[in-house]
């Protein structure tokens, strides 16, 4: 998804982890980066003079100053704002209310409050001061950190625009029209990441008013500005809304980012309370839709972090090849892909590995985002010049294709990569995959999240595949489940784990009513403690039986009492059955006496001998007693021990008392009480014995009874079988002619698609060639197509396309061109006029329906 890509890709599901550097309290004061670059002096003198002395901000201006000049910039700026203004030396501590002026031939960072100089570097696109300076500002600053645009003739500040975006500052670009040079301008706004387009003038007036805001005075939102006035959670509501609007739940992502983000469109719009932000968004749809981007932004390069890439060439991609069939096909998935870059460069990494190996596969790359404009851009693929500049030219060379200002990827890379929007929190995900790369995206999510996303990776997965991550998130709890492949970077492989996948995708369009909660009643204080139940507590613990609580698989649940006469551990595998822990002389006796609980569901009690070590025979009394709790359908039953005293045989059961010795019997006497003794307990034994006899007969005709019955319906389940089968046969041969109609169905559309790629290159070529401006617009004026030879004239790039013609300044000295387009549509009637551009050349323009 754009992550948050997403949120790169949710929101967008592949951006940069968004995080506010922890500060001391005497830099948490904004600071306000300027670049500029020809033209740049008149734009910043008209800011700086615009600008009170008291807005608690700092000013930084960075300008393409003549390494070879001395700079007066200092001293030229110093005339129009009652603020100090001096220019920088290293290791000067940054201060509000003060402007800082770069010194010529010379980059710079900021870092901890205080500036740092660097020797200017150029890149194949130029010098990038102001890239890097605002890249530093977002890193140092986060969402105090605020970035201006004015004019200048190249692309720097692109990239730098858009990291201060991503760390949720706020951003500022010239308007053109008021800029003396607006390729700068130009390029920051294309991005799509400015959030202001004014003049010098207006942008000093918002910055006025933004300044106090208290969006600039907390990293998280003020106490109280999320609850609304009926006590409900605004932030729920402006999620649900969300959820409504665009299909997508972020109420399980991280609250501090979203937080943060929602404060943010705040700060824009001067609101300081959510309810009143709530109530914004209600009136204005627009809004919505600018919020769920701002959530899904977009930031990502090609080939972020080389040494990763550099990992996947060294590690991945030669295990992926060992012992493969060169017939199947290597699938990798990028979720969360944002605006395609992540996608690509892994495509090229693939491409340049393959080519010093002899083995060919074929290769899937899925890419998918939740924010639709994302994968529009990546479907597209190109991208300007500021958006490549990290390539290397050879990469440039071979893989990307000079297009309308800017590059596009060719159309072997761009073969490779299917391009889809997909929710990686509802929506299935892709399987039998090699390699899964999402970067940037776990940071965004919660741990509930993250425990459903990363077994859904690792069932993606092959048994020999592998997961990337960002190189701010790890698999966290689910060690089990992947292994890291080096310690440097977050690659990991995949672990034979089995493990029961959470499937419960929920449809996106479900979103609830929105309905006032019912109030909760406190929870009652608990009642003292009771002195008599605390007493029968005690008897219960000192002459209570000893016993346990089994369920009806002899399972115990709880012990009662000390067991340890009646129950032991047994050897092997360790064990809570109750026979398995029952002592050897008791288990035969305990089996009986179970079963026939079991079958009367009635109390049941049986006397038996057994034997302790060392202390001779004793007598035990087991007590089974039926119960059920909770769940009418469970039985439970509680097993209870009672030692009984070893008595004498008495006189009825011919037993000879001590008395009788005395007066003269003979000593036989005393031996044939103890035969009668051994008889009766022989007796008790048989008696027992047969009894267990007699409920394992029951117990084996019960089991005969239910295996006839389960056979029967083995039976008729097998015929039922037969009967499926026959249809599924069936269906299998419908199947079977529907794929005969797909794949003929699919070879035409592949036929009329090859057709419509030949004629659409054969338009381009043809547009191409045609030395002659042309502008094709939609019904609504939004632009559509144009000559390479219109694009000066009407100042376009590619990535205009789409956009209205009311939002281009062209080059014609006409006013009223949009009028006399419209009454073209309106009456279907062309015109023709010459007109002159701001250069005196001459057209004869013609507008056609």
């Amino acid at each position: 998804m754009s992550a948050p890509q997403p949120p790169q890709n949710e929101p967008s599901q592949g951006s940069s982890p968004e995080g506010e550097p922890t500060q001391p309290d005497d830099t948490r004061f904004p600071v306000v980066a300027v670049g500029a670059s020809a033209g740049g002096l008149e734009a910043f003198t008209q800011l700086i003079s615009a600008l009170p002395p008291d807005t608690d901000m700092a000013y930084v201006l960075l300008q393409h100053l003549d390494p070879h000049q001395p700079s007066l910039l200092s001293e030229i700026i110093a005339r129009s704002t009652a603020m100090p203004v001096q220019q920088v030396q290293d290791g000067m501590a940054v201060a509000p209310n003060q402007v800082y002026v770069i010194p010529p031939d010379q980059g710079m960072v900021i870092q901890a409050g205080r500036f740092h100089l660097l020797s200017r570097q150029s890149t194949r696109g130029g010098s990038r001061v102001i890239d890097g300076f605002f890249k530093s500002l977002a890193e140092e600053r986060g969402n105090r950190a605020i970035g201006v645009v004015l004019s200048g003739g190249d692309a720097d500040g692109t990239r730098g625009i858009e990291a201060i975006k991503a760390a949720a500052g706020i951003t500022f670009a010239q308007s053109e029209d008021t800029a003396q040079v607006g390729s700068m301008p130009h390029m920051a706004i294309a991005t799509g990441q400015v959030d202001f387009v004014q003049s010098p003038a207006d942008i000093a007036r918002t910055l006025v008013n933004i300044s106090r805001h208290p969006y600039f005075a907390s990293p998280a939102v003020p106490a109280g500005a999320t609850d609304s006035a009926d006590g409900r959670d605004a932030l729920a509501d402006i999620l649900i809304l969300l959820k409504r609007h665009t299909r997508v739940d972020f109420s399980q992502y991280k609250p501090t980012t979203l937080q943060r983000r929602i404060f943010r469109r705040m700060a824009l719009h001067h609101l300081e309370n959510l309810e009143n932000y709530l109530q914004f968004l209600r009136d204005n749809p627009a809004e919505v839709e600018e919020l769920y981007q701002e959530i899904l932004i977009r930031v990502t390069s090609f080939f972020r972090d080389e040494e990763v890439f550099a990992a996947l060439t060294r590690d991945v991609f030669p295990a992926l090849l060992r012992n493969r069939n060169p017939d199947i096909p290597i699938r990798i998935w990028v979720a969360g892909c944002s605006t395609g870059e992540e996608a690509y460069s892994v495509a090229i990494a693939l491409l340049e590995y393959l080519d010093k190996n002899p083995l060919n596969p074929p290769i899937q790359i899925f890419a998918t985002d939740v924010n639709e404009q994302s994968i529009e851009v990546a479907r597209l693929g190109w991208y300007s010049q500021a958006q490549v500049v990290d390539v290397s030219p050879d990469r440039l060379q071979r893989y990307f294709v000079p297009v309308d200002g800017g590059y596009q990827i060719n159309t072997l890379v761009r073969e490779l990569c299917i391009f889809a929007r997909q929710n990686l929190v509802n929506d299935p995900p892709f399987s039998r995959l090699d390699l899964i790369s999402c970067r940037n995206v776990l940071i965004y999510f919660s741990l509930a999240l993250q425990r459903k996303v990363l077994p859904m990776f690792h069932y993606g997965l092959k048994p020999q595949g592998f997961l990337l991550l960002g190189s701010s998130e790890t698999v966290g709890e689910f060690s089990d489940l992947f292994t890291p492949l080096g310690s440097r970077h977050r690659i990991y492989a995949k672990q034979p784990t089995s493990l029961t996948l959470d499937m419960s995708f929920s449809p996106e369009g479900y979103v609830p009513d929105l309905v006032q909660p019912r109030p909760v009643p406190p929870p009652e204080p608990a009642a003292d403690m009771d002195p008599y139940g605390t007493a029968d507590q005690i008897v219960l613990n000192r002459y209570a039986p000893a016993g346990v609580v089994v369920n009806t698989q002899l399972e115990i649940l709880q012990f009662r009492g000390q067991t340890g006469a009646y129950l032991e551990p047994s050897p092997g595998r360790a064990s809570l059955n109750l026979l398995r822990m029952a002592r050897e002389d008791l288990r035969l006796d305990l089996r009986t006496i179970l079963y026939q609980a079991r079958q009367s569901d009635q109390v049941v009690d049986r006397e038996t001998m057994a034997r302790r070590e060392g202390d001779g025979p004793y007598r035990v009394c087991i007590e089974v007693v039926p119960f059920k709790a909770g769940d009418p359908e469970t039985s439970y039953y509680l097993v209870l021990f009672r030692d009984l005293p070893v008595m004498a045989e008495n006189l009825a059961d011919g037993g000879v008392s001590p008395l009788d010795e005395d007066e003269g019997d003979t000593p036989g006497t005393a031996e044939l009480s103890r035969y009668r003794q051994e008889n009766r307990q022989l007796q008790e034994d048989l008696e027992t014995t047969r009894s267990h006899l007699q409920s394992i007969i029951q117990a084996q005709e019960a089991s005969n009874q239910d295996l006839r019955a389960a056979n029967e319906e083995i039976l008729s389940s097998n015929e039922e079988l037969q009967s499926t089968n026959e249809e599924l046969q069936t269906a299998k041969e419908e199947i079977q002619a529907t794929n005969e109609e797909l794949s003929t169905i699919n070879d035409e559309l592949y036929r009329r698609n090859a057709e419509t790629i030949r004629i659409s290159d054969d338009f381009q070529n043809l547009l191409s060639s045609i030395h002659i401006p042309i502008l094709m617009l939609e019904g609504d004026l939004r632009i559509r197509r144009f000559t390479p030879t219109a694009a000066p004239l009407f100042n376009l790039i590619a990535s205009d396309i789409g956009r209205p013609l009311s939002n281009i300044n062209h080059q014609l000295r006409l006013n009223d061109l949009e009028d006399r387009i419209r009454q073209v549509i309106d009456t279907l009637d062309q015109t023709s006029q010459e007109v002159q551009d701001q250069q005196g050349r001459w057209y004869d323009l013609r507008i056609r329906p």
